[in-house]
């Protein structure tokens, strides 16, 4: 059995939106921490890799030209202090690799799965991406990474269709405005309705070829682990009915765990061991397990290093304690 993949890009921790913001340093580190102990007992089965930066014309098959070049400009500028990019969305000066590094993170996971040489894989990227749409960054995110590899997947002739299951709290409104006219691109988001961005409601369901490719699902604040976990499987269950992917990425958020300080549900890190575990079922079953999740929010650090651990430990198939 080939071994999950594990990619954090060095850069990605030196991303610095400040220490008042709650993507602070720390909560990579953290994460990385939780999961380097982790490592130690799942030798063979998850393995750490590294990945270089992504190639700038990647990024611009998602992203405009305009956008790219501001998001840069404004990460030289930057120095050791920040630049607001969007509201409440800050870059630093180490910025610019940890966004090329996570890209090419997210990349480099991808085609190592889709090539055979790792089973699945875990991409911790920083700063997040689901809010970032075409042309513009918000709510943390600068460069949307699973839209970058969902388009690069199929550009590269690898995939014809891909699908992406959104488990952050918030709803992903830049990926489902970039996939929105797409048929080849399946977005499912379970999110908390009412709560930023505000977008997300059942009605939207994609437009002109891609009509009927947008799949929400808004849940109300306090949702906890066994309401969570049905409309879940609901919803993966209409899924894979509607559409069958060639590989899945997950938009990969913790930010519903119960101690996490921006949202409502009452999630556990377990329950993202059981919703892994749902995602490979569809996996294993339409696209011979390729499956591969990326880091978006999750603000309380040391909950959100468990619920990763639960999350590896369900691509590769082990049991969470």
């Amino acid at each position: 059995m080939k071994p999950t993949g594990f990619f954090l890009h060095p850069s990605a921790a030196l991303h610095d939106p400040g220490w008042g913001h709650p993507d602070h340093q720390g909560r990579l580190r953290t994460l990385a921490s939780t999961v380097g102990k982790d490592l130690l007992t799942l030798h063979g089965k998850v393995e750490q890799y590294e990945a270089g930066l992504a190639l700038v014309d990647t990024i611009l098959e998602v992203h405009s030209r305009d956008h790219v070049g501001s998001v840069r400009e404004a990460c030289e500028r930057a120095g050791s202090g920040q630049v607001e990019v969007a509201p409440e969305t800050f870059v630093s000066g180490a910025s610019w690799d940890a966004i090329l590094g996570s890209a090419g993170a997210a990349l480099e996971a991808v085609e190592g799965v889709w090539d055979g040489r790792i089973r699945n894989a875990f991409v911790a990227t920083r700063p997040a991406g689901h809010h970032a749409s075409h042309a513009r960054g918000l709510g943390f995110c600068v460069v949307n990474h699973v839209a970058v590899a969902a388009r690069h997947l199929i550009r590269s002739g690898r995939a014809q269709r891909v699908a992406i299951v959104d488990w952050d709290i918030h709803h992903g409104n830049g990926t489902q405005e970039i996939f929105y006219t797409d048929p080849d691109v399946y977005y499912l988001s379970l999110h908390q309705s009412p709560l930023f961005p505000g977008t997300g409601s059942a009605s939207e369901v994609g437009k002109g070829g891609g009509r009927g490719t947008t799949h929400n699902v808004p849940l109300p604040s306090g949702t906890g682990p066994r309401a969570y976990l049905d409309r879940f499987r609901e919803a993966l269950d209409r899924a894979s009915q509607a559409f069958d992917p060639d590989f899945i990425l997950i938009s990969a958020g913790y930010d519903g765990l119960a101690e996490d300080p921006l949202g409502g549900f009452l999630l556990r890190p377990v329950t993202y061991h059981t919703l892994t575990q749902m995602v490979m079922e569809w996996a294993e079953g339409s696209c011979e397990g390729r499956v591969v999740a990326c880091l978006e929010g999750g603000y309380a650090p040391r909950p959100t290093g468990d619920a990763v651990v639960a999350t590896l430990r369900g691509l590769a198939g082990v049991e969470y304690p």
